[in-house]
């Protein structure tokens, strides 16, 4: 699907009668409860600052050892930007609107809007696409990126050829992709020559390839019992009668899947529009940090650290990481071009999150449970911060000079350390450093051995 045919519903919506707990003080067009939207969530909570220029920079953020170190390769794995519902989640927003619209009583200004002004305007035909605010997510984000690197991110790279970007399958992907060359292009204003992409599903979709995650976790139950567990339990109960409350309709007609649908109506009608919707109102803060958990166990348990395979599904990703980092490693030390300059490979939230986990990223001491909600409120194992829509995990390898490589990982723009590696360079440690600290990732995680269902006895 082409970009310029790409399309954004948009009616027109008025939000009455809000009070300040369900606005933020500063801006009353976001949502007090905007910065706990997880997956669901605009790239803008996580870099508040974008909110005023969303082309700006901080290039002080990178600083290098030297002053004579150049960036000779950098590769970006991008999440799509901003799409549609799924159907499935679609069907459960029709459910709930239908059940507000009938039975829901008050006079509350924000009710009324709902039942005589808002309509159900998500459709199943738009199931995950790409929306217009998506196109740009990626088109500024390509922008930010030649200023933050704008030696290897240039318009002689990109006609040279340095520059490949390779995408998954999925129509919200692909088109994510054309929209970061869109961004680029119309940077530079060429409009002479096209630039092709990739698609390679084996490593952008490896998740779907991988036998033992699909079986062990993907289609078994049990592997998100906690999350389960959490959704029938008192904080997730009480979320419920308070919804149930608001709109005075019976403790038993707001389900728990109600509850998520009238979250993501919330969260997309913003993340979609910029709009602080009447949906919004059905929740407060603390709502949406039960919500926001109950969630970050999904993940926790399905892409992240609950299950080994969930990393090691990665593997593929990973040595494909680390390969382009060794032969523009080498390509410097023969003091040849780096002939890949640049690799923009664009995925998924469930792309993401795995390789994050193996490279032991955003790991908290205590696993998160059902049980435990009360004591985690200061993890780090927060998606809402993590995986927004248009999240970037970016490594950018640096000559420093006399064979001093040093390899820099950003996440959504800001500097990460690697685990382990706090006193050796910062965010900017030695590359042989890093490789020796992953050794055993490197010397094994093997994606064809972790992903057998049965493992072959040693």
């Amino acid at each position: 699907m082409p970009i310029k045919n790409l399309e954004i519903i948009v009616p027109f919506i008025t939000v009455l009668g809000f009070c300040g707990c369900f606005w933020n003080d500063a801006n009353p067009n976001i949502p007090a409860i905007a910065k706990y939207f997880t997956t669901k969530g605009r790239y803008e909570e996580v870099n508040p600052y974008l909110i005023e220029d969303i082309l700006a920079v901080n290039r002080s953020i990178l600083q290098p050892p030297s002053a004579q170190c150049r960036e000779i390769q950098l590769t970006a794995i991008v999440r799509h930007g901003t799409r549609y519902p799924t159907i499935k989640n679609i069907k459960k927003m029709r459910k709930l609107y239908d059940l507000v619209k009938s039975s829901a009583s008050g006079e509350e200004s924000w009710l009324q809007e709902i039942q005589t002004q808002w309509t159900m305007w998500y459709t199943e035909d738009m199931d995950g696409r790409l929306v217009h605010k998506g196109v740009n997510d990626l088109k500024h984000l390509a922008i930010r990126l030649s200023k933050l690197f704008p030696s290897l991110i240039s318009e002689e790279k990109l006609r040279g050829g340095f520059i490949k970007f390779i995408t998954s399958s999925k129509h919200r992907c692909v088109n994510s992709t054309l929209s970061f060359i869109a961004g680029l292009t119309e940077l530079w204003a060429i409009t002479d020559k096209e630039f092709d992409h990739g698609v390679n599903d084996a490593l952008m979709r490896f998740f779907d390839q991988c036998t033992r995650f699909v079986e062990e976790v993907d289609n078994n139950p049990s592997a998100l019992l906690e999350m389960d567990r959490f959704k029938q339990g008192p904080e997730m109960r009480r979320v419920q009668e308070k919804i149930a409350d608001r709109l005075r309709v019976p403790y038993h007609s707001i389900t728990e899947e109600m509850t998520e649908a009238a979250f993501y109506l919330c969260a997309y009608e913003f993340a979609i529009k910029t709009v602080n919707s009447p949906w919004c109102r059905l929740f407060d803060e603390v709502d949406a940090q039960v919500l926001e958990y109950a969630n970050d166990l999904k993940q926790f348990w399905k892409r992240g650290y609950g299950h080994t395979i969930n990393s090691r599904s990665s593997c593929i990703l990973f040595h494909d990481l680390f390969s382009r980092l060794e032969n523009a490693a080498n390509d410097n030390k023969s003091g040849r071009q780096v002939t890949e300059a640049v690799v923009v490979q664009v995925g998924h939230a469930e792309t993401l999150l795995p390789l994050l986990t193996l490279l032991g990223l955003f790991k908290d001491p205590d696993v998160l449970t059902s049980t435990n909600y009360a004591t985690q409120s200061q993890r780090s194992f927060r998606t809402s911060r993590m995986l927004p829509y248009a999240a970037n995990l970016v490594f950018v390898l640096y000559n420093c000079g006399g064979g001093d490589l040093r390899l820099q990982p950003l996440l959504n723009e800001k500097p990460v350390t690697f685990p382990g590696m706090t006193g050796q360079g910062g965010s900017m440690p030695r590359y042989e450093d890093v490789r020796e600290n992953y050794r055993e990732l490197l010397e094994g995680c093997d994606f064809e051995t972790e992903c057998q269902l049965f493992k072959l006895p040693a």
